[in-house]
């Protein structure tokens, strides 16, 4: 019996594990002929996808941010100015360009921190990612 309990415990941590990674959107960007890496990030219901971005240490990236269609209001804030992404950029109707070039490899939490009221920020609510700098 106790054999039991502790393989369905450990079947419930493994599908929890299991449903948190499926949640994990990856886009691994490409550098186009030019030599740039484009990434479309969209922004909804307290998410970002993708939410795992991939990018090439040293090549320009241009980010297109567009909101889903809500009326809840979100923003992108990107701080790691020491590997030259320094972005906060709030999310409109029409969607927008961001420029960079990540200066040193490593990874990089992107969030909203919109909230209202006393509510939790949309950060605490899950809408967060990571920018992870390769070489």
């Amino acid at each position: 019996m106790r054999t039991i309990k502790i393989l369905l415990i450990f079947l419930i941590l493994a599908g929890m594990g299991f449903a948190e990674e499926a949640a994990k959107k990856i886009y691994t960007a490409t550098v186009d002929t030019d030599g740039i890496q484009r990434v479309k990030v969209s922004g909804g219901e307290y998410f970002f996808d993708p939410n795992y971005i991939i990018l090439k240490v040293n090549v320009p990236v241009e980010l297109v941010i567009r909101k889903e269609p809500t009326i809840v209001p979100h923003n992108i804030i990107i701080n790691a100015p020491e590997a030259g992404i320094d972005i906060r950029e709030n999310f409109g109707k029409n969607p927008k360009l961001i420029k960079f070039t990540p200066k040193k490899t490593g990874k990089y939490p992107f969030y909203c921190d919109k909230r209202f009221l006393f509510f939790k920020t949309h950060k605490e609510k899950g809408m967060e990612g990571m920018i992870e700098v390769i070489e």
